[in-house]
């Protein structure tokens, strides 16, 4: 990817790459700013358990479950296996991670408050190899590839790399490596396809409606979770709940933070409820769908 600045002739001139010489500079630089580039909470750097290093040890507080993250340099290393390796030593030592968090944050977890199906391996790397990119085709691997690039003026950038059109099940080749089965077992990666099975004909078509909505928004992604599929800028915008006949949406804006003159969303920051957000929006159908978005627009001016 060429990237220009633009002058005051409006001519491009292009910004070359500016590559860190230490893989421990990309480290730093990531473990300072995990907040803003990938939403998580540092817990620790250097982690060393049972002959293994964990680059970086972090905490998904919206999913409840632990992150590892590796940086490398290396064409060579096969992400899946390495990936695999961490997953399995972070399942078989559950009690390990509950502590390291307990004694670096304020607040402390319990074994049942961390949804270990959710745990997930994060590589980052200034360049990956073709048989790397292609290894993480899967439509269920707990493991992500993300490239780190430094230019000119001090512009970095985080762009992952996405398997296209990802069919096949990491599970197909577990029968050839005991770890990738029994990590299997216990984490699971959820899509989009899962979500929208359980809704009526009327009430997919009118998520396809929001959904097209939404990604249209600048820099928003869609993340299936386990309970619901968040529609993510800096963090959680909307999370949204496909049910038979409607869908539930919660929207991430404290208490009073909402103009709703119509007053279709309830109060739910005194009650337990799924996803981020003192709001909760139900959806019939599309009576009310510009309304609704307008709802979700101010979720978006926040959290983009």
């Amino acid at each position: 990817m060429k990237i220009f600045a633009l002058n005051k002739r409006s001519e491009l001139n292009q910004i070359n790459e500016s590559p860190f010489k230490w893989e421990d500079e990309i480290q730093s630089l990531t473990e300072k700013n995990l907040k803003t580039i990938f939403a998580l909470d540092f817990i620790r750097t250097e982690f060393y358990l049972n002959n293994l290093r964990i680059g970086t040890l972090a905490y998904d507080s919206n999913s409840k479950a632990f992150v590892i993250i590796e940086y490398k340099n290396k064409k060579n290393m096969s992400v899946i296996d390495q990936g695999y390796a961490y997953l399995s030593l972070m399942l078989n030592n559950k009690a390990d991670f509950i502590l390291e968090y307990n004694e670096k944050q304020k607040n402390s977890l319990k074994r049942g408050d961390i949804d270990w199906s959710q745990s997930k391996v994060i590589f980052i790397c200034p360049f990956f190899t073709k048989f790397q990119k292609k290894a993480i085709n899967f439509n269920d691997l707990p493991i992500e590839l993300w490239e780190f690039k430094k230019y000119q003026n001090n512009i970095i950038s985080y762009s992952q790399i996405i398997a296209a059109g990802a069919q096949e099940s990491v599970k197909t080749i577990s029968r050839q490596n005991t770890t990738i089965q029994k990590v299997s077992k216990e984490i699971k990666v959820y899509t989009e396809e899962e979500h929208i099975r359980i809704g009526s004909d009327e009430c997919i078509e009118l998520y396809e409606k929001l959904k097209t909505a939404l990604l249209n928004f600048e820099n928003v992604e869609l993340k299936p979770k386990k309970k619901y599929m968040a529609f993510v800028g800096s963090t959680n915008i909307v999370d949204i709940l496909i049910q038979r006949g409607a869908i539930k949406m919660w929207l991430n804006l404290g208490k009073g933070e909402l103009d709703d003159p119509k007053k279709i969303a309830r109060d739910v920051s005194s009650v337990g409820h799924w996803g981020n957000g003192d709001y909760e929006i139900k959806l019939l159908n599309d009576n009310d769908f510009e309304y609704i978005l307008s709802l979700i627009k101010q979720s978006y001016r926040k959290n983009k």
